[in-house]
């Protein structure tokens, strides 16, 4: 039996690449590299361990209690940022696989897309972003966490396809990236709807029928839709995009969504509450920072408690607002003194 060493699996890995992926796809062996050049992995690529850092980052396990669009839910079955994220990689490897793109890059790319996003979902997005001067996006501070709260020190491939993975910004340079970035609208549209009809707030009859009768009748059959359309209008070319009619009809279910469940009333119920909690909590720890260091820099102060809440889970932000807002009672202090007097009265002690 063959035995080989790291370097030699390696090498296959960049052999099996070169004779396999699309010459769209980005190669392993030819990564634009680490802002901080590091010495290599005797046996991973360079996007196999960005996607293993990502994984066993602080910031990816507490996407597991950030909300997803139900804030706190009860029903264990509704989305939380992290299955989101799941999703988003599932959908993304797939599309990847038979489109023969750098799975790992990939994978790395939509597993960190949402590493900066803030408790309760796009209502606590939306609070800072009233908050901080220029703007709250959760896109760069998924970079910004990444590069910064948590250095990884990832590859300029996969900063780039977090970055541009949302709408209404760049794309990304990679085929890899711009997959994740259609595969993240996929996800959210397709599970936001699953989670709204379990919730009560539409049924799968009040979609529109044009919208039905071209993606399917239930959340499967959208998804495969939409994949299926993306890999067969994609195939060997030098671009990843969906074709004109699926993308007309992706965006009209996107705001029908917008409208019947994003900025419904019943779901942007506490958004008023989860207002006042990020931008009490903000103004709090500005002041608090400002009292240790008078000197600092106003700015940076802000920064720096932007980090710290856009971190936060949505229970540890309800926590610290418990904690430093709400009244506590009193609490009679219940303890055993006069056992212990009666105790040297009798010579016990």
């Amino acid at each position: 039996m063959t035995i080989f060493s790291p370097a030699e699996l390696k090498n296959r890995q960049f052999e099996l690449e070169d004779a396999f992926l699309s010459p769209f796809a980005t190669k392993s062996s030819k990564t634009l590299g680490r802002e901080t050049p590091e010495e290599s992995c005797p046996l991973r690529t360079e996007f196999q361990r960005d996607r293993d850092r990502i994984i066993h980052s602080k910031a990816f396990r507490r996407l597991k209690h950030k909300t997803q669009v139900f804030f706190s839910p009860e029903d264990d079955h509704y989305r939380t940022r992290l299955t989101h994220t799941l999703e988003v990689a599932q959908i993304s490897r797939t599309m990847a696989r038979f489109l023969r793109l750098n799975e790992d890059l990939t994978e790395a790319i939509a597993l960190g897309h949402d590493l900066g996003h803030t408790p309760f979902g796009h209502s606590g997005e939306a609070a800072l972003d009233e908050i901080i001067e220029g703007g709250f996006r959760h896109s760069e501070q998924s970079v910004r966490v990444v590069r910064v709260v948590e250095p990884l020190n990832l590859t300029k491939e996969t900063l780039d396809g977090i970055l541009n993975h949302s709408m209404g910004i760049s794309k990304a340079f990679t085929l890899e990236g711009q997959v994740v970035k259609l595969s993240d609208k996929i996800a959210y549209l397709n599970h936001d709807l699953d989670d709204a009809v379990r919730a009560g707030l539409i049924k799968i009859s009040d979609i529109p029928q044009d919208i039905i009768s071209y993606l399917g009748s239930n959340r499967g059959e959208m998804v495969n839709t939409m994949v299926t359309n993306i890999v067969m209008n994609s195939m060997d070319k030098n671009e990843i995009a969906m074709s004109s009619d699926c993308e007309e009809v992706m965006l009209s279910m996107r705001k029908w969504m917008f409208d019947n469940v994003y900025l419904d009333s019943k779901a942007k119920t506490e958004e008023g509450k989860i207002k006042r909690i990020i931008k009490e909590l903000f103004n709090y720890y500005c002041a608090m920072l400002q009292d240790v260091s008078s000197e600092a820099d106003r700015k940076e102060i802000e920064l720096t408690v932007k980090d710290y809440i856009a971190g936060m889970t949505d229970r540890y932000a309800v926590k610290k607002y418990r904690q430093l807002f709400i009244p506590r009672p009193m609490t009679v202090s219940i303890d055993d003194n006069n056992l212990i007097s009666l105790a040297k009265q009798n010579g016990v002690v």
